[in-house]
């Protein structure tokens, strides 16, 4: 089961008033090579893992490990640049600890982002992909255990995990830039280990267009919050057996490097659009009633 509540309180009290002074019109937390497609010149304020109770530094190459709020378009937005996992051993608390801040923040909209194998055909390395659905290979779900305040209902509805509004404001923003951006559905596995070849082969079999060890446990716990959550996929490699070399972390930090300036563009683009959007959007404080201002919200 997740951490108590008072090591949640103690992570927010942890951070700098300026992320509760008022609520950001998004969040994101960036996966495998995401963090340098970010804009962090723009930083008002930055805070390392480390100096977060029950976060951590990042264990794993390519997470840059450092929460930042940025100014964008006159709103702000609040990016954890890097993520924990599940197969770095320590529980779900790192893992879920940037959603829930994000939530006592006041986030509405939740933007995850990862990289991935590719296990449709017909993608190549390079290529990035919308969410549209998950499947949960190994049923790890952080929303066991107690229902946490704030966290949704015992049995949450996951039809629709990921936002279709918030999901065409992502494919509006690709078509401007003219940036190819599939759908597919995305199968969490809990790793470290690569897919076997016939793994993959399963997998396909049901339906999955890629394949990684992150995003799920987020989104779903994003979700049953109430949140608006959008994921991005950067095809990293393809998966095994359908590509012929052996699968390193190495070559997930290549691709993702030589991929970044098109995720650069698609990021800058998505958030301006949030920031847009947010003097229309009320915040999800107001719409739950909860005191998130202060940073022992």
């Amino acid at each position: 089961a997740p951490a108590s509540p008072d090591l949640f309180a103690a992570a927010a009290c942890s951070l700098p008033d300026l992320f509760f002074e008022r609520p950001p019109c998004g969040g994101l937390i960036l996966g495998s090579g995401w963090s340098q497609a970010l804009a962090r010149s723009r930083a008002l304020v930055r805070v390392p893992y480390r100096a977060i109770p029950g976060l951590g530094a990042s264990t794993v190459a390519g997470h840059a490990g450092e929460l930042v709020l940025l100014e964008c378009g006159g709103a702000r937005i609040a990016a954890f640049c890097g993520r924990r996992h599940w197969y770095e051993g320590v529980g779900w608390d790192p893992v879920i600890m940037p959603v829930e801040l994000l939530r006592r923040m006041g986030v509405r909209h939740l933007l995850l982002t990862n990289a991935a194998g590719a296990v449709n055909p017909a993608f190549q390395p390079g290529d990035l992909m919308l969410l549209r659905d998950h499947i949960n290979t190994h049923g790890l779900n952080p929303l066991q255990g107690p229902v946490r305040p704030g966290w949704g209902s015992r049995f949450p509805d996951q039809t629709h995990v990921y936002s279709p509004a918030f999901s065409a404001v992502i494919h509006g923003c690709a078509a401007t830039l003219r940036l190819p951006l599939a759908d597919g559905i995305y199968g969490f596995t809990a790793g470290p280990c690569f897919e076997t070849p016939a793994e993959i082969r399963a997998y396909r079999a049901w339906g999955v267009d890629a394949v990684g060890m992150s995003t799920v446990p987020e989104a779903m716990l994003g979700h049953a919050m109430g949140m608006e959550v959008a994921a991005l996929s950067c095809m990293t490699n393809l998966a095994a057996g359908i590509g012929q070399q052996p699968l390193t972390h190495n070559e997930v930090l290549q691709v993702s490097h030589a991929a970044a300036p098109r995720m650069a563009r698609l990021l800058d683009a998505v958030l301006e659009a949030i920031a847009a959007g947010a003097g229309a959007v009320r915040s999800f404080a107001e719409q739950t009633g909860e005191r998130v201002g202060g940073a022992g919200g």
